[in-house]
């Protein structure tokens, strides 16, 4: 099966990558004017590659001059192999030591080298070249690499280059195709006949023709009328392959270097973000939340800033910090980036992405291996994500592009860290614990401050937790299966708690029982019972009204529960059904004033006992009978 691979080549200017390339695929991927006239590379140029049991291989070709280190940067960005080139008649040079040091950063897997020109250099000349370059990848703390002389002009070792890239990326990881698709844009252009069409290398998934994608950070929608991979027109772009995309309804403009291609609607732009970031110890550098540099990451460059919890940033230091860019970037959980001063011009160090989500919040101190945990692993940034967002919890769609984790894996990395799952987020079990906590304290202080009530109503208990409400829930469904809490309707309690009124509120609550009992058909309001016995009243009322003494009638009006059946009797016994009653009518029934006859006979229309009909009242065919006394309140 052909595997989607990209080389990408490195090295310092005038060493010869791009006749290297040339003499690999047979295609000069200097196709600019300027690149002709003044003999340099100085933008990315492609070629593909055909090698034996691999298929076609994307070859990118990078500028190795230092005022072009930016397209250099584009070029290695999503490449599984860097073919760093070094002239056998002049060795290691500025340009080598920095591409090298953006291929480490970058976290290419492996690296070949060409020692190229070698029909320019003597046996001897070659071998001290060949000892420094392995004394330098030593210094880099890279593996030793393959290392292949060779000559563009003769064609002298090009069969042992391709039989060692052969083998290399025989060898190599394939890129994930069941994955979020993204495309960094590296070029747009128009072409007569087609429009808008933008190359890239594709990174994770797979795309179709047909198919709508956001240009990000823009966030433009377009359809994708056509694709070539490797100059090919295909009906799929697959990760790893070197893609061209015709868009459809969008300009050039729209679609500049550094923007990203997604399928995914969950993808956004990002100007904040978490990151392992690592200073180069030769870098000679004091980086503070003032300092400006330049961020590489993908296809993008913008301007950042760095705060780190340790304060300053020091050469050789591995730190967890915030990033804050200039412009959004469209990063994913352990994408690497690179980090360039813009004055003197010159690459310092680089970072792989935490949680290109993260909010600003209090940074850690992570011991080394914590940090190279982060920057290695989507599940240890899962780990430290979930526990960092708390109570707010994090969208379970958004693990795969938080951590760097494929969908598949999102399953398994949250059954690992026993996470809860809502309807839509995830929650640590420390978050769930907090909130089950806070549950405890506010029933107990409402038990408090409320002895006569018999639970603490739903939502003041969620206004008190200030928890994401899927969490709540899960605290609450748990605590009442560990058989805790009990609900019943809108109200939490302690299970088997009962309210446990005071000798003073029992002596109370039965003579306000007395007053409403005597008050029979006109009992007095809740206010004037206020007035006469304090403002214990409205809770002595609710108890009574849930031992079934009173009933509510209206907001302000309880009933005693006796003489209310007896009014339902007497109504439901002089009215004739299919009749109309006026007020008027119904109060000659039932011998009270409009004050107190208008409120009775909306409870009665609630509980189903009558219904209103024009002006006037009916008695309902089959009247509900009246039992439930919970649904009297209006």
């Amino acid at each position: 099966m052909e595997r989607r691979v990209i080389i990408g080549t490195a090295g310092h200017i005038d060493h010869g990558k791009t006749a290297l390339v040339k003499a690999l695929t047979g295609v000069d991927a200097d196709r600019l004017p300027e690149e002709k006239r003044r003999g340099i590379t100085i933008d990315l140029g492609f070629a593909p590659l055909e090698l034996e049991d691999i298929g076609t291989v994307g070859v990118v070709d990078v500028p190795g001059h230092e005022d072009f280190v930016r397209s250099m940067l584009v070029g290695a960005s999503g490449i599984d192999l860097g073919l760093l080139v070094v002239a056998a008649d002049a060795g290691v040079m500025p340009q080598t030591r920095e591409h090298l040091l953006i291929l480490r950063l970058l976290g290419i897997p492996t690296v070949v080298v060409a020692l190229t020109k070698s029909d320019l250099a003597n046996t001897e000349w070659i071998e001290l070249v060949r000892a420094d370059v392995l004394a330098l990848f030593d210094e880099t703390g890279l593996a030793a690499p393959m290392v292949v002389t060779c000559s563009s002009r003769t064609g002298d070792g090009l069969p042992e280059l391709r039989g060692v890239l052969t083998r290399v990326l025989a060898a190599a990881t394939p890129r994930a195709i069941v994955d979020l698709f993204r495309l960094p844009v590296d070029r747009a252009f128009t072409v007569k006949g087609t429009g808008t069409v933008v190359t890239g290398t594709v990174w994770s998934g797979q795309l179709q023709a047909e198919e709508i994608v956001r240009v990000l950070p823009a966030g433009r929608a377009s359809r994708v009328r056509r694709i070539e991979q490797h100059g090919k027109r295909s009906d799929l772009a697959v990760a790893g392959g070197r893609t061209a995309v015709a868009l459809a309804g969008i300009e050039v403009a729209d679609v500049p270097r550094g923007s990203v291609l997604v399928t995914d609607e969950l993808w956004n732009g990002t100007a904040l973000f978490e990151a392992v970031v690592s200073v180069d110890s030769d870098a000679d550098v004091r980086i503070t939340s003032r300092t400006k540099l330049r961020l590489h990451v993908g296809s993008s460059e913008v301007g950042a800033r760095l705060a780190a919890a340790t304060g300053p940033i020091r050469s050789g230091e591995l730190v967890l910090a915030r990033v804050i860019t200039d412009a959004p970037v469209t990063l994913r959980g352990g994408d690497r980036f690179v980090l360039r001063l813009p004055a003197p011009l010159r690459t310092i160090g680089g970072g792989v992405v935490v949680d290109p989500y993260s909010r600003k919040r209090a940074l850690s101190h992570d011991s080394p291996e914590q940090l190279e945990a982060l920057a290695s692993s989507s599940r240890a940034r899962f780990a430290r994500m979930i526990a960092a967002e708390g109570l707010r919890g994090v969208p379970a769609r958004e693990v795969p592009i938080r951590t760097g984790c494929a969908p598949a894996e999102t399953g398994s990395i949250t059954a690992e860290h026993n996470v809860w799952a809502g309807p839509h987020n995830l929650f640590a079990p420390a978050a769930v614990e907090h909130v089950m906590a806070t549950v405890r304290r506010i029933i107990a202080e409402y038990e408090i401050r409320a002895p006569l009530a018999p639970g603490v109503p739903t939502r003041t208990l969620k206004e008190g937790l200030r928890a994401n409400e899927e969490l709540v829930d899960i605290a609450i469904r748990e605590m009442q299966r560990a058989g805790e809490i009990e609900t019943q309707g809108p109200l939490v309690r302690r299970t088997g708690w009962a309210p446990s009124p005071s000798t003073r509120d029992v002596a109370v609550s039965e003579q306000v029982a007395h007053d409403i009992c005597a008050g029979q058909r006109e009992p007095p309001s809740v206010s004037e019972l206020v007035a006469r016995y304090g403002s214990s009243v409205p809770a002595l009322l609710r108890l009574l009204e849930r031992q079934g003494r009173i009933v509510q009638v209206e907001t302000d009006r309880y009933y005693d529960r006796g003489v209310l059946d007896a009014m339902i009797a007497r109504l439901k016994g002089a009215l004739v059904t299919g009749n109309t009653y006026l007020p008027s009518q119904l109060r000659e029934i039932l011998g009270f004033s409009r004050k107190y006859l208008i409120p009775f006979l909306e409870f009665c229309d609630r509980n189903g006992l009558t219904e209103r009909r024009g002006d006037g009242r009916i008695l309902r065919e089959k009247p509900d009978v009246f039992l439930d006394t919970s649904h009297a309140r209006s």
